[in-house]
């Protein structure tokens, strides 16, 4: 209900005050044993208790090979160096050994670009590649691994990957994604 007030002059009787009824919106109530539409029926126990036709795979950490220490080794310096090229504090040359002449281009074209402050590495990861598809030699050693890290420059965080593999007992940088 609305309550309101009657205007009346002044110095005469006090206002009253009046009700109207509010009109209802709502829908009539339905008694709950009748719903709209039909309804799903209620499964069996065994229907909720069976088991799934899928087959449960172990999980893939448990399996997977630490990386070589070398490699470990060879990624947060090549990545240093890297970053230290792109800022211009080491030389494009220093990057020959480690990586592709494709991957050299790359880091260049980046450097070209004007950077506010020096980027200092944060993390990296090197996670050795499936060891029984192309990431092993014929001795069974890891010769591929993936590499994940990141760097900070002027407050902001960027990431960078990679993948490394093993050519005549070195490492060597295959290929590079700068963020």
């Amino acid at each position: 209900m609305t309550l309101s007030t009657s205007s009346a002059s002044p110095g005469s009787t006090p206002p009253r005050w009046t009700t109207a009824p509010v009109i209802d919106c709502e829908p009539a109530p339905e008694p709950l044993g009748r719903l709209p539409g039909p309804s799903c029926p209620t499964p069996s126990a065994d229907t909720l208790h069976r088991r799934s036709p899928r087959t449960r795979r172990p999980p893939l950490h448990l399996c997977e090979p630490p990386p070589p220490k070398s490699a470990v080794i060879f990624a947060e310096t090549a990545l240093r160096q890297v970053i230290e090229v792109i800022d211009r504090r080491r030389p494009v040359a220093q990057l020959r050994p480690l990586m592709t002449p494709a991957l050299i281009d790359g880091v260049i074209a980046q450097a070209g670009a004007t950077r506010r402050g020096s980027a200092t590495i944060r993390r990296v990861r090197v996670r050795a590649v499936d060891p029984r598809g192309a990431g092993t030699d014929q001795n069974g050693e890891v010769c591929a691994a993936e590499v994940f890290a990141s760097f900070m420059r002027a407050g902001r965080v960027h990431a960078v990957a990679a993948r490394i593999e093993r050519h005549r007992d070195r490492w060597r940088m295959v290929a590079l994604q700068i963020g």
